[in-house]
């Protein structure tokens, strides 16, 4: 996938309105999971990825640090993010329960 027309996103718009839903691409370009929620704002914000199962059945919620995804909108406004994560590193975190 080419990024490189992407708009990074602005840290104002780290928060579930924008970001929920949003799928997150590992370095090969495969996706690895969906953004489920935020927590925080601004410079400390961090999201919940819902991480392998198929339709969100069977995934499992980790929390990663917002610093640690690349979030960006491409040329039709869809936000996506990008992580050098493999979907295999993240399902070893520890669950996110809320």
């Amino acid at each position: 996938m080419d990024h490189s027309n992407h708009t990074p996103l602005d840290r104002t718009e780290f928060n579930t309105a924008v970001l929920e839903d949003a799928p997150v691409y590992g370095a090969d370009d495969r996706k690895i999971g969906t953004i489920s929620h935020v927590h925080g704002a601004g410079a400390v914000t961090d999201v919940v990825l819902d991480v392998g199962g198929f339709l969100g059945i069977g995934s499992k919620p980790v929390l990663v640090s917002v610093d640690q995804l690349n979030l960006m909108r491409d040329e039709d406004g869809n936000i996506h993010g990008v992580t050098s994560w493999t979907k295999e590193q993240l399902q070893e975190l520890p669950e996110h329960h809320h």
